[in-house]
C-alpha cells in the first residue's frame, strides 16, 4: 500500500520507516514544512529498525494523500487544533485514516469537523489508535532511531463497529497486533502516559529544570508507582462510568518491553535495568507536562464531570504541576468541538454518519 504519514517529528517518520520495511510505500508530509527539511527521497533508521528506507516527501496535504490507500496522523496532541481543520478540507472521502494516539478524542473532533465541513455520510471510518506503535527519536534531519516497536496497540474507530476492519489495515501496515477496543473513548483511556508522565514530571521536576542527565524508568520507584497506581484507579472508575474496562498499568507496560509481568515497581526496575538508554525529559518544556496533562489528565476530569465520576488524586496532580510550571494547563480546544451529553452516540455512531 501507499500511505501518507502526516506529522514528521519522530513518531511519524519512525512509522514510514516501519512501513516501508514491510514492503509498503511510505510520503511524509509535516504540517510546517519544517519537519521534512533534509530528507532527501529516504530516511537513515537505527535502532530495532536499521537501513536506508526510501521515503517521498509531500509538500501540501493534497500531495500525500494523491494516490494514497491509508493515512497515519502522528503529531503531538497540542497539534491537533492546528492541523485537524486543515485534515478535515483535504482528507478524501474514501481513505481511512489512523491517528496515533487518540488523545482527547481526536478522532471524534475530526469526524465532527467532515461533517460540518459537509462530507458524505458514507466516508472512510477514522482509526483511534491508543498509542503509537513505537518510541522513536529523530537524531538529524533525515535519521531516525526506533529505540522500540510495541507488540500490541488497542483499536478502536468512527464509527464504532469498524474497529475490525482498521485494525486489519494497521496489522497489514505496521505488523503488530491490533487488539479491538470497543470504541474512541476507551482506546484513549488505556494510554497510560498521561498518569505516567506526570508522574515522573512531578518527582523530577528539579532534575528537568537542571537540565540533568536521568534514567526514565529507574525513577519509577515504588513510592512513584503508588502515584501510578492511585491515578490509574481514579481513571479506572471513570472507564467504569462509560462502561468500559481496562486492562492494568502493567499490562500497558509489558507491551512494549521486554519483561515479565508483576509488581508494577518490580517491571519498571527490570525495564531500567533491560533498557539503561532510555533518558528523562532534560527539560522543562516536555510534552510530559504540555501534552500529557491538558489533552490526558484534564481531558478525564473534563468527561468525569457530566457522570459524576469523582478523580480527586489526578486533580491535585493538575493543580501541582500548574504551580510548579506557573502556568494554566488545562486549556484544552479539542473538547469544545465536542457535545459530551452526546458522547455515547458520537461513539458508536459518529458525526452525520447515516
Amino acid at each position: 500500500m501507499r500511505l501518507a504519514v502526516l506529522g514528521a517529528g519522530a513518531i511519524g517518520p519512525a512509522a514510514a520507516v516501519l512501513a516501508v520495511s514491510r514492503g509498503h510505500q511510505a510520503v511524509l508530509w509535516s504540517p510546517s514544512g519544517a519537519g521534512t527539511a533534509g530528507i532527501d527521497g529516504a530516511l537513515h533508521a537505527e535502532g530495532v529498525l536499521e537501513g536506508r528506507f526510501p521515503v517521498a516527501v509531500a509538500a501540501t496535504l493534497e500531495d500525500a494523500f494523491r494516490g494514497a490507500d491509508a493515512a497515519l496522523l502522528a503529531v503531538p496532541a497540542y497539534a491537533f487544533a492546528d492541523v485537524l481543520p486543515r485534515i478535515a478540507a483535504a482528507l478524501p472521502a474514501d481513505l481511512p485514516l489512523l491517528i496515533s494516539p487518540a488523545a482527547s478524542l481526536a478522532p471524534l473532533v475530526l469526524d465532527a469537523l467532515r461533517a460540518r465541513q459537509g462530507a458524505p455520510a458514507r466516508r472512510a471510518p477514522i482509526g483511534a489508535m491508543a498509542t503509537t506503535t513505537g518510541g522513536a527519536r529523530r537524531l538529524g534531519p533525515d535519521r531516525v532511531r526506533v529505540a522500540m516497536l510495541r507488540k500490541a496497540v488497542d483499536m478502536a474507530a468512527v464509527p464504532a463497529a469498524a474497529a475490525e476492519e482498521m485494525a486489519a489495515l494497521a496489522h497489514a501496515l505496521f505488523g503488530a497486533d491490533f487488539p479491538l477496543s470497543p470504541d474512541a473513548l476507551h482506546a484513549s483511556l488505556i494510554n497510560v502516559n498521561p498518569i505516567a508522565h506526570s508522574v515522573l514530571a512531578l518527582t523530577n521536576v528539579t532534575r528537568m529544570e537542571r537540565g540533568e542527565d536521568w534514567p526514565q524508568y529507574a525513577m519509577m520507584t515504588p513510592f512513584a508507582c503508588n502515584l501510578m497506581q492511585r491515578m490509574a484507579e481514579e481513571r479506572d472508575a471513570l472507564a467504569a462510568a462509560y462502561g468500559h474496562s481496562l486492562d492494568g498499568l502493567d499490562v500497558f507496560f509489558a507491551r512494549a518491553n521486554p519483561v515479565a509481568m508483576g509488581p508494577l515497581p518490580v517491571m519498571t526496575a527490570a525495564i531500567a535495568a533491560a533498557r539503561p538508554g532510555v533518558r528523562g525529559p532534560a527539560t522543562t518544556d516536555t510534552r510530559y507536562v504540555t501534552e500529557d496533562v491538558p489533552f490526558g489528565l484534564a481531558y478525564y476530569l473534563a468527561i468525569a464531570a457530566p457522570r459524576g465520576v469523582a478523580m480527586p488524586v489526578t486533580a491535585a496532580m493538575i493543580r501541582m504541576l500548574e504551580a510548579l510550571w506557573d502556568r494554566d494547563l488545562r486549556d484544552n480546544p479539542m473538547l469544545a468541538a465536542l457535545d459530551l451529553a452526546a458522547l455515547p452516540r458520537l461513539l458508536r455512531d459518529g458525526a452525520r454518519r447515516s
